[in-house]
């Protein structure tokens, strides 16, 4: 996945404006991004400070390499129960 252009302290403070009254369509032009982005990081990050946000992004790969480790080992597994099944 493509990195971001803007830090975790830039995301929560364009979010902030946001929760501040201005109009999402002039803080999408300030910011140079589309709403569908602000909205995407208004679901995600709304009400997170930049830290949060940092340890949120660090959980989620986590637990992507978790999915991945645990899928692999299901795969040996199989392989391995079958090898025993073919044997008997």
């Amino acid at each position: 996945m493509k990195a971001s252009k803007f830090s975790d302290a830039q995301k929560a403070f364009i979010l902030k404006q946001g929760s501040d009254g201005i109009p999402v369509a002039e803080i999408c032009r300030r910011a140079g991004i589309s709403q569908a982005t602000y909205f995407n990081w208004k679901k995600k990050y709304d009400g997170l400070l930049p830290t949060e946000m940092k340890r949120l992004k660090q959980l989620e790969d986590e637990n992507g390499k978790l999915r991945t480790l645990v899928a692999d080992l299901s795969l040996d597994k199989e392989m391995l129960q079958d090898v025993i099944r073919r044997k008997l």
